[in-house]
């Protein structure tokens, strides 16, 4: 079916026109002609490229509204896609824990939840894909992992481990812990239970384990140590024969990030330190940060602010991280505060994240590429909100407004 867009101020990949769109099917056919097919009115509006998250688990909020609360899985995955939508964002990147623990991150419920997506395909808006977030110390995810690299969609695979962060020594703040794999690791005293406690109260919760029964899974999971490398290693092969694009999270030190970054894994997630940020640029290595971040004016840990990452040109992905509205809102934010070009903020969220997750077919408005559209009204000193979000030339999403 063939439409063309037309009236809007169109995001193109180097300028900011008001000219028309045609889409045909699920590509982008022509810009600046004729009017073709059904007309769709863009009038004082903005149509830009459709936002792709590379990183988000706010659909853990639908799995499990409240703690130890878990809804069906069939609706939390309906609920959550209907969200994506109404949000601008047409391919999604579910960042799905699997952890050694049990509860809400487990390798059972990540597993559940990537089936429930599988077999709920057809009735499905956007594209919903899988970031394997991987908690490194559990050998019980290999073989979902695998399996997941297998589908015709391709996952990403992100390098987490909460566990080395959790179980550095009481005086290191996160942002100083040293490199996790590194001999001098500063590990704290096991013994002491009180800062165990405060460390993992989160953890334990999520977990629905009590206080003595989640200790004693940590501290046997710690025991795996010596053997994390080699598996992490193994594991990375088998992404990069998949051609699976690959990503550390929460990197402290520069040899951290040349350790991933020899492994494939050349996109640096949530970085904590400038150095970090220092080094994944002398490697070529993309960056990407939490939108929320940039939202709220800095990190809620203390670590870099994404609004000056995004001013100083070391951002190149901002992701909806547990909230999907703040994509958007985060451009708004850093529009306001020019800290850069509409386009170039634009691109956070669109080009950029293609580009991270390899996605050559989308990301930008330009003739044969897929016609994944958001038509966003953006009156000036306010904030935006979406009225519509096209994928793949489906209309997954429209919201006008009552006084239309």
């Amino acid at each position: 079916m063939i439409r063309t867009f037309v009236g809007a101020e169109v995001y193109l990949p180097n300028e900011i026109i008001e000219t028309t769109v045609t889409i045909d099917g699920d590509t982008i056919v022509e810009i600046g002609g004729p009017i073709q097919g059904l007309e769709i009115d863009g009038r004082g509006k903005i149509l830009a490229p459709a936002l792709i998250d590379v990183h988000g688990d706010a659909f853990e909020r639908q799995m499990m509204p409240r703690p130890g609360v878990f809804f069906p899985m069939e609706t939390a995955v309906l609920e959550t896609d209907r969200q994506l939508a109404a949000n601008g964002i047409a391919t999604t990147y579910h960042s799905i824990t699997l952890s050694f623990e049990p509860g809400l991150r487990s390798v059972e419920r990540g597993c559940a939840m990537m089936q429930a997506i599988l077999d709920l395909a057809p009735r499905l808006i956007v594209e919903n894909r899988f970031q394997l977030r991987w908690e490194t110390f559990a050998f019980e995810a290999i073989t979902t992992l695998k399996w997941a690299m297998d589908m015709p969609l391709k996952p990403s695979l992100a390098f987490n481990d909460h566990l080395s962060m959790a179980m550095r020594s009481a005086n290191t703040p996160i942002q100083e812990r040293q490199f996790e794999h590194s001999a001098a690791f500063d590990v704290m005293d096991l013994d002491d239970e009180a800062l165990f406690a405060k460390r993992y109260r989160k953890h334990t919760e999520r977990s629905g384990l009590d206080f003595q029964a989640h200790k004693e899974l940590v501290q046997n999971v710690w025991s795996r140590r010596d053997q994390v490398v080699e598996t992490i290693e193994t594991i990375a092969a088998y992404a990069s024969d998949k051609g699976v694009a690959m990503l550390s999270h929460d990197d402290t030190q520069p040899e951290t990030r040349n350790f991933y970054h020899a492994l494939g894994a050349t996109t640096s997630e949530f970085p904590m330190t400038m150095e970090t940020v220092e080094q994944a640029r002398a490697n070529g290595d993309l960056i990407i940060f939490g939108a929320p971040n940039a939202v709220r004016g800095g990190s809620h840990i203390g670590s870099l602010g994404a609004g000056d990452m995004v001013e100083a040109g070391n951002c190149d992905v901002l992701a909806s991280d547990y909230f999907y509205p703040a994509m958007l809102a985060a451009v708004d934010r850093l529009d306001r505060e020019k800290r850069a070009d509409r386009l170039a903020l634009w691109s956070l969220i669109s080009t950029g994240p293609a580009r991270t997750m390899g996605l050559d077919d989308r990301g930008e408005i330009a003739v044969g590429k897929r016609s994944d559209l958001v038509l966003v009204d953006w009156p000036k000193g306010q904030s935006p909100a979406v009225q519509g979000t096209w994928v793949a030339g489906r209309c997954g999403y429209r919201g006008i407004p009552l006084a239309t």
